[in-house]
């Protein structure tokens, strides 16, 4: 389990970035595997979810999740929704007796929290969530409700700069929507760049006014504490394990 530095400090929130660790899941899944859209066991996936509820200090049915499509789309929830089903890539909530939580397996999860509101959000953050403004869409909401307010966010674990290697037709996308995007990336080789997927969803908190600390911790390279999507796919296997990152008002 890893925590961000100011969050932690915080009294009305709780939170935690779940590592893979001590969960129920087996094989590839080892072991706290949250992704309800795996193939793993439905039976062990429960059981990891109940333990990450129970962490929290909610009901099971009580911790919400997103049906996450890497889209720029936010849900409030509130008393209304929150037993439905949510599609989205970010949510926020006032509700203080349940939690949310994010899904990634090399995607930055971001929570944040406006002390002054007493607002939480959960953001999936993935490079097409963040380029089609995920995170200025969360922020916007958030402030929308309330103009005084003071946003915390942290940064969770996700694939380093050195682990994403990306191609020449990704780098064109994204200095042809900004020239000012190339400070993302450097060169691996002739055809090759590597990517700061991390420095890219931070700027554009910074940019909103969010104060941001991170929990800097490369998914691909950490395989005992980390599920990765790039991972599982250069070493073949057939699916992948999903880490969760929740938080709650208290």
């Amino acid at each position: 389990m890893f925590y961000s530095k100011k969050l932690y400090k915080l009294k009305k929130v709780k939170h935690c970035f779940f590592s893979r660790k001590k969960g129920f899941s087996k094989g590839i899944y080892k072991s706290l595997n949250c992704g309800r859209g795996s193939k793993d066991k439905q039976k062990n996936i429960r059981k990891n979810l109940k333990l990450v509820a129970k962490k929290m200090m909610v009901k099971k049915d009580n911790l919400i999740l997103m049906h996450q499509t890497h889209s720029n789309i936010i849900v409030e929830v509130n008393k209304h929704n929150y037993r439905k089903k949510i599609i989205a890539d970010a949510m926020i909530t006032k509700m203080k007796n349940i939690a949310i939580g994010v899904l990634t397996a090399d995607c930055v999860p971001i929570l944040v929290y406006d002390i002054k509101n007493e607002i939480v959000g959960c953001i999936h953050a993935g490079w097409k969530g963040a380029f089609s403004g995920v995170i200025d869409s969360t922020i916007k909401r958030i402030k929308k409700l309330n103009f005084n307010n003071k946003i915390y966010a942290g940064v969770g674990p996700c694939i380093g700069k050195k682990s994403y290697e990306v191609d020449t037709k990704f780098y064109k996308k994204f200095v042809s929507k900004s020239w000012k995007n190339k400070i993302y990336f450097t060169k691996q080789n002739k055809t090759k760049k590597l990517f700061n997927l991390r420095k890219f969803v931070t700027d554009k908190l910074l940019n909103l006014n969010v104060k941001v600390d991170h929990v800097n911790k490369d998914t691909y390279s950490e395989k005992s504490n980390f599920f990765s999507y790039r991972r599982s796919f250069k070493f073949k296997q057939k699916d992948y394990g999903r880490c969760i990152s929740v938080i709650r008002l208290l």
